[in-house]
């Protein structure tokens, strides 16, 4: 696969971009695009991520440190603390970003976390129940955040472009990831009615939804124990866990130094993981949401959801299809009702409370 080169739109004057999570594969890669371009950034940057050397604190702070440096970079990058779930980090990453560059032009939401289970394995305990809550805190609550602090900026200078990446779990149900592709359909329903509220302050927003691969082998993923009645052997779902799994030790056994340590889902416990892919693997993988990014960041006239990648419009189509046939299959079961008087003349058939069926 040929990884496309980056195309961004013309635009007259250098933009100022915030990603939410700069030490992602995909915020670090986008990071590098706009800097190449010549753009500015706002690196928002977990403070987990860095407090605890993490390998993705460590990959950050070589390219802050190293690549930053070496490139010319870092007179158009700051570095700041952000957690979604903190409001007031939001508004200081807002407030470095009008401080530093004069404005900030476009905010990228990419923070992004995977709960794996059952809707029944997720109510099983008081703990798998806040991993609920906490699944909506990074991928609902944390973007919502991040925005409410973008949009008094970008309405005070007359222009913004808010982006969100959610994935094609926030158009497609997936078994046994349930709570979060209820996440993503939370967070596009709030952006898709926010933009008619934003629109006279020509501050666009743009869903990008790339295939359900990038949102989860490029984030934490966080899995609930395994109830009996869901196991491969019990029941003939094609449960996410199953899926994940195979896929995990499939990148694993790619892998030449054979370390397969945490590098998988625990079946009995709650166990948690960021997937490590090959560097060559993660590449390929994000070429075309980069793409997409870079190519729509900025737009004068953004779509409002990009779809990346065939795949993922082919199920979308497929998924909407079946719809418009089960519409068809039961119109006849829909009814209309004519409320009080058409014209003028009350309708002989009429009954007491003014309702005629038509």
């Amino acid at each position: 696969m040929t990884t496309p080169k980056s195309d961004f739109p013309t635009h007259p004057t250098p933009r100022t971009w915030l990603i939410t999570a700069a030490t992602s594969p995909l915020g670090l890669s986008v990071a590098r695009a706009a800097l190449t371009h010549g753009d500015s950034i706002i690196a928002g940057v977990k403070p987990a991520d860095i407090d605890t050397e993490s390998e993705r604190g460590e990959d950050f702070r070589k390219f802050y440190v190293g690549e930053c440096v070496e490139e010319g970079w870092r007179e158009r990058i700051r570095r700041v603390r952000l957690d979604g779930r903190n409001m007031g980090q939001c508004q200081a990453a807002v407030a470095e970003a009008v401080e530093a560059f004069g404005g900030l032009d476009i905010l990228l939401c990419c923070s992004s976390e995977a709960l794996v289970g059952t809707v029944e394995e997720l109510a099983a305990s008081p703990r798998t129940q806040s991993l609920v809550r906490e699944q909506f805190e990074t991928n609902f609550f944390g973007p919502v955040n991040t925005i409410k602090a973008a949009i008094p900026a970008m309405r005070r200078q007359g222009t913004g472009h808010i982006m969100i990446l959610t994935g094609i779990t926030g158009h497609l149900g997936t078994p046994g990831l349930g709570m979060h592709c209820a996440s993503w359909w939370a967070l596009e329903g709030f952006c898709d009615s926010l933009a008619y509220e934003i629109a006279p302050f020509n501050i666009k927003i743009t869903i990008l939804q790339p295939t359900i691969e990038i949102g989860i082998l490029t984030n934490k993923i966080v899995s609930a124990p395994l109830l009996p009645q869901y196991a491969p052997e019990n029941n003939p779902a094609p449960l996410f866990r199953n899926i994940i799994v195979g896929l995990l030790d499939q990148i694993q056994n790619t892998q030449s130094n054979g370390n397969h340590e945490g590098s998988t889902l625990a079946p009995n416990e709650i166990s948690t993981l960021y997937p490590n892919l090959p560097e060559d693997m993660k590449t390929v993988l994000l070429a075309e949401t980069i793409h997409a990014i870079t190519a729509i960041g900025g737009h004068e006239n953004p779509p409002a959801r990009h779809i990346v990648g065939h795949e993922g419009v082919a199920s979308v189509k497929e998924k909407l299809k079946t719809v418009s046939e089960e519409l068809e299959d039961f119109v006849e079961v829909s009814c209309a009702v004519d409320i009080g008087e058409a014209d003028g003349t009350e309708d002989s058939n009429a009954g007491a409370d003014g309702v005629t069926s038509s």
